[in-house]
């Protein structure tokens, strides 16, 4: 659902926007009485909002949705049972990862309808803060410095320059708001690294999502990340079978 258009800036820093945001009343599902319809209103659907007046949406943040269901025990839909839950043993893990694909897609299809308005996709903004002079050798990646390419290694960001990339995107309809930064590592960056929290605080006082993709962490990068206000953290490992 989330089709990414990448736009090469004057600075030739990347910023990457998802698709617009569909969002319709949450539907009734004919046939399913099971189902509990959700009601909850989101505050940026109050007048003056910019969204359409009187949309019902639930909180794109995990943990606000979760607490909403609680007290609830299963929902049913198609034959599938779903609750939120956080005890998940390997053997249930296993069993989901051995199902055939089209089952998996059946069944993730319909807890993805009991929970999530299925006409409703997230807006999301991507700048990257950091671009190009990556010392890894990502065979498909434009920013790494083992290749010859058009993108043209940039410092870091100030931080003011990122704020009001974020108030722009805000103004856009974005709802999240995602920094990522071209190199391998955080390590011992500490000036950026402080840097970069004013950022998160930053962002998350807009009242947006904030997610980061900064490379490797240690568990006390990690936790400050999370205290500045950093809603999620993207990680790609990419490695072949030899290693």
């Amino acid at each position: 659902m989330m089709q990414s258009v990448a736009r090469k800036l004057g600075s030739k820093r990347l910023v990457t926007t998802a698709s617009l945001r569909f969002s319709t009343a949450t539907h009734h599902m004919t046939g399913n009485e099971n189902v509990i319809v959700d009601r909850h209103v989101s505050a940026r659907s109050q007048p003056g909002s910019g969204l359409q007046e009187g949309v019902h949406r639930l909180p794109n943040d995990v943990h606000e949705r979760n607490a909403l269901y609680a007290e609830e025990d299963e929902r049913i839909m198609g034959g599938v049972t779903a609750r939120v839950r956080n005890d998940w043993t390997k053997a249930e893990i296993a069993e989901i990862y051995q199902l055939p694909f089209v089952e998996l897609m059946h069944r993730a299809s319909m807890v993805h309808r009991m929970y999530w308005d299925p006409s409703e996709v997230q807006q999301c903004t991507l700048l990257s803060i950091k671009t190009g002079g990556c010392t890894e050798d990502c065979g498909y990646c434009s920013q790494s410095v083992r290749y010859k390419t058009f993108v043209k290694p940039t410092p870091t960001m100030k931080v003011q320059e990122v704020l009001q990339a974020a108030q722009r995107a805000k103004e856009a309809g974005s709802t999240r708001f995602c920094m990522g930064a071209a190199w391998r590592e955080l390590g011992n960056k500490k000036n950026a690294f402080n840097h970069i929290l004013e950022m998160v605080r930053g962002v998350n006082g807009m009242g947006l999502e904030v997610c980061c993709t900064l490379g490797m962490l240690n568990a006390d990068q990690a936790k400050q990340l999370k205290e500045a206000g950093l809603t999620a953290y993207n990680h790609n490992l990419d490695t072949s079978p030899e290693h």
